[in-house]
């Protein structure tokens, strides 16, 4: 990989990850794909890129795990989160851990190279009362707990006392695609 350009994706949605990577190479980057987190050791061999985009979802962990690995291998390395489950905790974690930028999908190839570009924080973001409804606090608690359970529905839904079914349905009606 070229390191003035390079990135990385690691997406184990096959479509997804093709349409962004001819995305990227049209921008002028160099793309590797990453099907996974059991993918990415054997991916980083060869050069660390500059960039990447990490699925929080996988199919197999968490892309909270690639993030920690990435920014471990190098911490310079610009890393931006695809979620179409986007909470709040998972944000936080996802930032703690090394990303410089969380995006809910959709997200287009625009909005990732800007994420890439934001060094810091923007301190005039508009300030905004915070909904405190039940169900809010209700999907927070949710989204917290998928992540402790690394996104496993049925620990999940175990460690929240409440029927894996009844889970799968709310995570399928909030479900940002």
């Amino acid at each position: 990989m070229d390191s003035a350009r390079s990135l990385l994706i690691v997406e184990d949605d096959a479509a997804f990850a093709r349409a962004l990577r001819r995305s990227f190479q049209r921008r002028g980057y160099e793309v590797e794909v990453c099907e996974g987190l059991e993918a990415l050791p054997d991916a980083l061999e060869s050069a660390l890129p500059d960039y990447a985009v990490v699925d929080l979802k996988l199919s197999v962990g968490s892309g909270l795990k690639a993030v920690k690995m990435l920014h471990d291998r190098a911490p310079e390395m610009r890393i931006v989160v695809l979620t179409g489950y986007a909470s709040l905790a998972t944000a936080v974690e996802a930032i703690k851990l090394g990303a410089c930028h969380y995006l809910a999908k959709p997200a287009n190839t625009d909005e990732i190279e800007a994420a890439f570009g934001k060094m810091e924080g923007d301190a005039d973001v508009a300030l905004t009362r915070r909904k405190t409804s039940l169900k809010t606090l209700e999907w927070e608690r949710i989204h917290e707990t998928l992540v402790e359970a690394e996104f496993n529905i049925s620990e999940a839904a175990r460690r929240l006392g409440m029927h894996r079914r009844t889970l799968a349905r709310k995570l399928e009606k909030r479900r940002v695609s």
